[in-house]
C-alpha cells in the first residue's frame, strides 16, 4: 500500500526527496552536520525577517516542547503571562505556565471567535502586573487565524513582549519581525515547512535571550543554555535528531524553490478553496466565517443525517488513502480536514471524490449540520 495522504495539521505528507534526506547517518559532532545546523538556524531567522534582531534556537522534540521552553526561559519566575485563548493550544500554554510555576492570566474567547485586540489593550492597561503576552497565530482547534498584527501592535504600544505559537502557520502565513514586533515565535519542522516531526525551534530577540540566563526551571528545555551551546561550538547540548535536521534542510530548499512563504501560502489557499467548495456541494458547512479561516485546516460541523457515523466515515476514507482528523471543539461536534503538506489540487479533488464515495457507501444523503437542516 502507498503511504496515505495526511489531511491533518501535522505530521503531514512529505515529498520523496525530504524522505530520502533521512537515508544517511550523520555524526552529531561532524563538521558537515554542524554546518547544516548553522545553515538551518540562519534560514529560519531569514524566513521571519529577523536577521538584524533575532536568533534561532533549535530544540529536540515536538512543537509543545519548544513552546514550553519558550515560556519557561523567557518569562522570569517573577513575571505574569497573559495568555490569549480561543482554543486548545492557547489553553495548553496556560497549563504550561502553571506547571512551570509562572503566574498566568487569561483572556478567553469562544473557539469560533478571533482574539479582540481592543480587549487585549484594555486588559494590559488595567493590569501592570502582566509582564508578557502569548497568543496562537493559527489556532488549529478550529483553523482560525488570529489578528496577529493588531495584537502585536497593542503589545508594543503597551510595552509588553509578545510570545507567539506559530506552529501551524510558520512558512505559509506572513510573519515579519520588521512589521510585527515579537520577542519570540515558536514553530516546528513538521507543519508548513513540510519536514518530519521531532524538531522545534524558537526565533528569539537576541537581547531577550541574553537576559534569560537562569530563568528556565528545566535543564533540557533551557533556551538560553541551548543557544549558548550553538554559539560556542555549533553543537547541540544533547543528542540531536540528526535525520530530522537533514530532512528539514531539504524541506527548506523545497520551500525556497516554491517561492518561500508567499508561494507556499498560494498553494495552501488553493487547496482550501477546492476543499470548502467541494464540501459545500456535498452539504457540509465549515465552522468558521471565511474571514477567520486560515488555509491550514478546516473544521466542519457534523451532519445531522443519522447514517453519518464518524468512525465509519474516518475508516472509509483511511481505506481509500486519506487520513483526516477528529474534532477538538467544545462549541460543536465536528471533524477537521487539513490543506497543508505535500499535496495539491489533484489530491484535494481525490479526497473529495473519496468523501462522496464513502457517503454513498454509508447511505448519507447530505453533510448538512443542524442549523442548515433547520433552515430548509
Amino acid at each position: 500500500m502507498p503511504d496515505p495522504y495526511l489531511l491533518t495539521p501535522g505530521p503531514l505528507t512529505t515529498s520523496a526527496t525530504v524522505k530520502a534526506a533521512m537515508l544517511h547517518d550523520w555524526g552529531s559532532r561532524d563538521a558537515a552536520f554542524i554546518a547544516a545546523t548553522a545553515s538551518v538556524r540562519d534560514r529560519l531567522v531569514r524566513l521571519a525577517g529577523a536577521e538584524e534582531t533575532h536568533t534561532c534556537v533549535l530544540m529536540q522534540g515536538s512543537g509543545t516542547f519548544v513552546v514550553e521552553a519558550m515560556i519557561g526561559s523567557l518569562v522570569p519566575p517573577s513575571g505574569t503571562l497573559l495568555v490569549l485563548v480561543n482554543g486548545a493550544y492557547g489553553r495548553r500554554m496556560v497549563t504550561i505556565a502553571e506547571r512551570l510555576g509562572r503566574a498566568a492570566a487569561v483572556l478567553e474567547w469562544p473557539e469560533d471567535k478571533a482574539v479582540d485586540a481592543a480587549a487585549v489593550a484594555t486588559r494590559l492597561a488595567g493590569d501592570p502586573a502582566i509582564s508578557h503576552v502569548a497568543v496562537v497565530q493559527c489556532e488549529t482547534t478550529s483553523g482560525l487565524l488570529n489578528p496577529l498584527d493588531d495584537i502585536a501592535a497593542v503589545c508594543a504600544e503597551q510595552r509588553r513582549p509578545l510570545l507567539i505559537d506559530a506552529m501551524s502557520a510558520f512558512g505559509a502565513l506572513p510573519l515579519d519581525a520588521r512589521a510585527t514586533p515579537f520577542m519570540a515565535v515558536a514553530a516546528s519542522s513538521n507543519k508548513c515547512l513540510e519536514g518530519v516531526p521531532g524538531l522545534g525551534f524558537a526565533i528569539v530577540r537576541c537581547d531577550a535571550l541574553a537576559a534569560a540566563a537562569g530563568n528556565a526551571p528545566s535543564l533540557s528545555l533551557d533556551l538560553y543554555d541551548q543557544w549558548r551551546g550553538f554559539e560556542d561550538n555549533g553543537q547541540w547540548r544533547f543528542t540531536p535528531p540528526t535525520h530530522v535536521l537533514m530532512a528539514l534542510a531539504q524541506a527548506l530548499d523545497e520551500h525556497a524553490a516554491e517561492g518561500g512563504t508567499a508561494g507556499r501560502g498560494v498553494r495552501y489557499r488553493r487547496n482550501l478553496d477546492i476543499l470548502v467548495s467541494g464540501m459545500a456541494q456535498l452539504g457540509f458547512a465549515p465552522l468558521l466565517a471565511p474571514d477567520l479561516q486560515a488555509p491550514i485546516i478546516v473544521t466542519f460541523r457534523m451532519p445531522t443525517d443519522p447514517a453519518f457515523l464518524f468512525e465509519r466515515f474516518y475508516a472509509g476514507l483511511s481505506q481509500r488513502g486519506y487520513v483526516i482528523y477528529p474534532g477538538k471543539l467544545t462549541v460543536a461536534d465536528s471533524f477537521r480536514i487539513g490543506c497543508i503538506g505535500r499535496i495539491g489540487e489533484a489530491e484535494m479533488h481525490g479526497a473529495l471524490a473519496a468523501i462522496a464515495e464513502v457517503m454513498g457507501e454509508l447511505g448519507v444523503a447530505s453533510g448538512a449540520p443542524p442549523r442548515l437542516e433547520a433552515a430548509k
